[in-house]
């Protein structure tokens, strides 16, 4: 394995759409995320009403990389081995000691088929993007409010979370202007959408004129997908990419065959007949990555095109692209910001645009570096008060050194660089941290634990 990695290598860029093209709002948008769920469970499930207040701190409750044990009600942190480091039964941290005693010094029981990124489970669910993280916080509440009016061992709130979820997202919800979600987002895109940089911008542009073909593909909506792009990028924004597909479904766009998920032509936004193959650039939905790279062989005349795929979430975008289609991905962590602008307490007051590049026009985020759960990169083992420190790697963030190619806090980050800049890949033969661009979270770097492990 080559230890360094450039764009200049690739043939083909792709891009992953919402918290990678398109940046959020984030302490906005998580607000009106667990609005929308909360509304569903209180109006048409009959939740308490207490679900739709929210304490102005609760979402540090909110962390990537936590996996919700959903019968038992519980919250885990998972190290690399899969024991666990924190956890919490609803809102409530559990104490060191109750750690050890519910889960020992041993591996999850459901650690496996969680490390081998099985989907889909009634036992557990996996909280890695920003989209489903305010639920995480939903559920904890809801686990605290069952708990109040009838202490029960097994927990059957999930069925209506899944029904949340599916009410708010439904690919028909924006067109009929249903849910919470959509009508907010439509109707005030400024206050939760960022708009792309000049020098993505420009840097998209750069691809394209360097001849690399340039794909978008989200699993948003194609009417969703073309709000967002035009906000950020602007009317002209088809005009940045070769090939748009919607409605992508991943990550079965990457682990599906063409006969489990062919790719669907669109006509005022509906999805039209399955395509047998897909024969030319253009706007498509659902779809797999086989015949996508079938189509790619002949745009770019070559038997084995290079794609690099640029990505928000590990389960979604980044070990399916890598694991199934054998591309290099980019991961987008936007928990790198948060290591690097933890500000002093008596600076907190000082304007916005004084504390460095990224924070510019955002409001601090509320889950970069949360409290209640620590660095998401490491954690000290659970253990007795005065037992030595063990320092260890999160689950979390051994996939990314496993997964990706190289991780990034957002696109502007290298969107400066020249296309033949070299970086230096996350391999096994190099460190845990090589892969980190611009530098790597100081969690990882040796004598600074102290800094963020209090």
């Amino acid at each position: 394995m080559q230890q360094h990695f450039s764009l200049a290598d690739c043939d083909v860029m792709g891009f992953d759409l919402d918290h990678t093209l398109c940046r959020y709002h984030l302490p906005q948008s998580a607000r009106l995320i667990y609005d929308s769920f909360a509304q569903y469970l209180v109006a048409e499930k009959g939740y308490d009403k207490d679900l739709l207040t929210l304490a102005p701190d609760s979402l540090d409750f909110c962390c990537k990389g936590l996996v919700l044990d959903i019968e038992e009600g519980n919250f885990l942190k998972l190290a690399e081995d899969g024991t666990v480091l924190r956890a919490s039964h609803g809102t409530k941290s559990m104490t060191s000691e109750e750690v050890l005693e519910t889960y020992g010094r041993r591996e999850w029981k459901h650690f496996n088929t969680v490390s081998g990124m099985v989907s889909r489970s009634a036992k557990y669910y996996l909280y890695d993007n920003y989209f489903d993280l305010p639920g995480a916080l939903l559920c904890a509440r809801a686990v605290d409010s069952l708990n109040q009016h009838d202490s029960q061992k097994k927990y059957d709130f999930w069925k209506d979370m899944v029904a949340a979820i599916q009410h708010n997202y439904k690919i028909s919800a924006f067109k009929e202007d249903c849910g919470a979600y959509f009508p907010e987002v439509k109707n005030h895109p400024d206050k939760y959408l960022q708009r792309c940089p000049e020098s993505v911008k420009k840097w998209l542009k750069q691809l394209k004129s360097a001849g690399k073909i340039l794909l978008l593909i989200t699993s948003s909506h194609s009417d969703y997908c073309r709000l967002l792009c035009e906000y950020i990028l602007g009317n002209d924004f088809e005009e940045y990419f070769d090939i748009v597909i919607t409605n992508a479904l991943k990550p079965g766009f990457f682990s599906h065959t063409p006969n489990q998920r062919p790719f669907r032509t669109l006509e005022n936004d509906e999805e039209q007949e399955a395509l047998l193959s897909l024969d030319k650039p253009g706007w498509y939905s659902q779809g797999n990555a086989i015949q996508l790279y079938e189509l790619l062989k002949k745009m770019t005349g070559k038997l084995d095109p290079k794609v690099v795929y640029f990505g928000d979430s590990m389960h979604s975008d980044i070990f399916p692209a890598h694991h199934y289609s054998n591309w290099e991905t980019v991961f987008i962590l936007e928990e790198l910001l948060g290591d690097k602008v933890t500000v002093p307490a008596e600076t907190e007051s000082e304007p916005l645009e004084k504390k460095g590049k990224y924070e510019g026009d955002q409001p601090k985020a509320p889950y970069f570096v949360s409290k209640q759960w620590g660095s998401f990169f490491m954690d000290r083992l659970p253990g007795l008060e005065n037992a030595e420190e063990t320092l260890v790697r999160t689950w979390s963030c051994k996939c990314i050194s496993t997964y990706s190619t190289i991780a990034i806090p957002t696109l502007e980050a290298i969107a400066d660089l020249p296309l033949d800049y070299r970086f230096t890949r996350f391999s096994s033969n190099s460190s845990a941290t090589a892969g980190y661009y611009p530098s790597p979270p100081r969690a990882l770097l040796p004598n600074e634990e102290s800094v963020t492990m209090k």
